[in-house]
């Protein structure tokens, strides 16, 4: 699909769906966006734009549907009430949220009864990626499918891959989260460690960076860990979520995952403590909770 051919839809202008459905627009591609509250629908009209009355409206306008949506909860909810009753041939759902594989595979097989398309693309990259169109997209489902939306993807990602049949591109977005979360604790850990011996930050974590431990979470979250603030970019809460997903599939998989168990639990503990409106960066609080500090 190239820019200016028909309407693409977008469903879910949140964080990271604002600016993803924003930087379509900007790829020249004609953009028909709904979300349930009405500043995000007024930020995409600000972007060039245009906005539907409801989700059905976009499901009957358009040949193209992304959806970006907070969870199994919402995703099901859109495309049993909006896009799958009435879903038309040739249409292709682009589910860009992070939910189970099951879903996935669901919303393909009852997609392809009526003759449609589904791909499963979640992303990783957060805020900043989605701002900065340079998102990991991993896309499951037809690969001929994957072909035909690969412009769509190319503008708002920069990593861009076909991984495999339904499902698989969740499946590869729950070990990102694995990683990603693993990723962070370790960070938190070396930061504390880091204050309890009176090193100065700003240094000790520009050479890790530069280093094998070099990582993005050094790069775009450490100083705002130093600093404790933690203005959600990925909220705890969608993290823990992801966590669930990572858990239940490798259980489904007869696989034990220590570590990720343990980073799963340490996720449950920060909401616990009344922390998963913050970013996921906001482990870091545990730890201090743990330490005394």
């Amino acid at each position: 699909m190239q820019p200016g051919n028909g309407l693409i839809g977008f469903i879910g202008l949140g964080v990271m769906g604002g600016p993803m459905a924003a930087n379509l627009v900007r790829a020249g591609f004609d953009v028909l966006g709904y979300n349930r509250s009405t500043p995000a629908m007024d930020r995409l009209r600000d972007a060039g734009g245009t906005v539907a009355t409801d989700a059905a409206d976009v499901a009957a306008r358009c040949d193209v549907v992304v959806t970006m949506l907070p969870d199994d909860l919402a995703v099901s909810a859109v495309y049993d009430e909006a896009l799958l009753p009435k879903l038309r041939p040739d249409v292709v759902l682009v589910d860009m949220s992070t939910v189970t594989p099951a879903l996935s595979r669901d919303i393909a097989s009852r997609a392809a009864t009526s003759g449609a398309m589904a791909l499963d693309a979640p992303v990783s990259g957060g805020e900043q990626g989605a701002i900065e169109a340079t998102l990991s997209v991993m896309v499951g489902g037809d690969p001929t499918t994957f072909e035909r939306m690969l412009p769509v993807f190319q503008a708002v990602g920069k990593t861009i891959n076909h991984v495999g049949e339904a499902g698989a591109g969740q499946t590869v977005k729950a070990a990102n989260q694995l990683l990603v979360g693993g990723i962070i604790e370790l960070v938190s850990e070396a930061i504390l460690f880091l204050e309890a011996h009176g090193i100065e930050q700003g240094p000790a974590l520009e050479v890790l960076s530069g280093g094998l431990a070099g990582n993005r979470i050094l790069e775009r979250k450490s100083a705002a860990m130093v600093a404790r603030e933690f203005k959600p970019g990925f909220r705890i809460d969608l993290h823990h979520k992801d966590m669930g997903i990572l858990m239940s599939a490798a259980r489904d998989a007869n696989l034990p995952l220590p570590l990720g168990a343990i980073v799963a639990q340490l996720f449950i503990a920060s909401r616990a403590r009344g922390d998963g409106g913050l970013d996921h960066s906001a482990l870091l609080r545990n730890l201090e909770a743990l330490a005394g500090r």
